[in-house]
């Protein structure tokens, strides 16, 4: 007499569907919340913050379009208006010092791995609509300035706007995956064989004005495809944004470097019409309030042609 062993099919199918489950329940719980957790932690042993140097970068930074809607609220840094995008619409929070809604019990620490490492103090992945991606190589001066400028300010008690993201780009524990493929954290690297004027313009392209964010393709999953600054079909509010990495061969205008000089300072184009949208804010606030040298030393980078990454 044969007896037959042999396990049927459909238990064999359902044995394996529960083990691929509890696989990826494992790895969503466990191991997703944890991947991409960079440590790019500034030392400050030596580094006290400067309140009113703070004020400027805040305006270097571009903190106050994103993280203010004065109109509807009528609080500077108490959270910004939509920021509307291909994944959904992201919400700048409350940055004053509010210990309830905003950032008052936020250690210097904490804050500098909120923008170095896209990390809150309770370890949750920022999305990256903040773009750490970019303040990840700001200076500790800079970091400590500009804390100490934010600690200062008028603290707002306005709740934070929660994100209207459709899933799975509302889920955080996804972020992990998505830093380990797009973010690399570390501080700005000066190039020793450029000038001082050189390296600063880098820096405020590259680092504080995170120009790149708005200004480079992104793919279906948000992270940089192609050439830095080479522009954005897919920009802010679905404006697509231009090129700024060869001003001087634009194929409609040439700009010359006196042109981008007057059009950061005073939001006129060469062709007599104004920034508007996302770039007139970042005029209005940021680069209208910035040095002539460091206009100037933006101007020297982008028109020096070697600015892709």
């Amino acid at each position: 007499m044969r007896i037959d062993t042999a396990v049927p099919v459909s238990r064999w199918i359902l044995l394996t569907g529960t083990v691929f489950l509890l696989s990826a329940s494992l790895l969503y719980v466990a191991v997703l919340p944890y991947l991409g957790r960079s440590d790019s932690a500034r030392d400050f042993t030596a580094v006290t913050g400067d309140a009113e140097r703070g004020a400027y970068v805040v305006r270097t930074a571009g903190c106050i379009a994103c993280h203010s809607d004065v109109a509807k609220t009528g609080g500077t840094f108490a959270g910004g208006s939509a920021l509307k995008t291909p994944f959904g619409s992201f919400y700048g929070p409350n940055i004053t010092p509010d210990k309830k809604h905003g950032i008052g019990n936020w250690s210097l620490a904490q804050f500098s791995r909120a923008l170095t490492d896209g990390l809150s103090p309770e370890g949750e992945h920022y999305f990256p609509s903040f773009p750490y991606t970019s303040y990840t190589k700001l200076t500790a001066q800079d970091i400590a300035d500009l804390k100490a400028y934010l600690d200062g300010i008028e603290p707002v008690a306005r709740p934070n706007r929660p994100h209207d993201l459709a899933w799975p780009f509302s889920d955080r524990k996804l972020l992990g995956a998505w830093k380990v493929l797009y973010f690399i954290a570390g501080g700005f690297q000066p190039d020793p064989a450029r000038s001082q004027t050189w390296n600063r313009g880098a820096y405020l392209v590259r680092a504080a004005g995170h120009c790149a964010e708005c200004h480079t393709e992104r793919n279906f999953l948000g992270g940089f495809q192609g050439s830095a600054l080479a522009g954005n079909r897919h920009g802010p509010d679905g404006i697509a944004v231009p090129a700024i990495d060869a001003l001087y061969d634009h194929p409609r205008q040439p700009w010359s470097r006196e042109d981008l000089i007057l059009s950061l300072q005073t939001g006129l184009l060469p062709d007599g019409d104004t920034f508007d949208g996302a770039m007139g804010e970042v005029v209005e606030h940021g680069t209208s309030h910035m040095t002539d040298d460091d206009i100037t030393a933006i101007a020297d980078y982008l028109f020096s042609g070697e600015q892709r990454e």
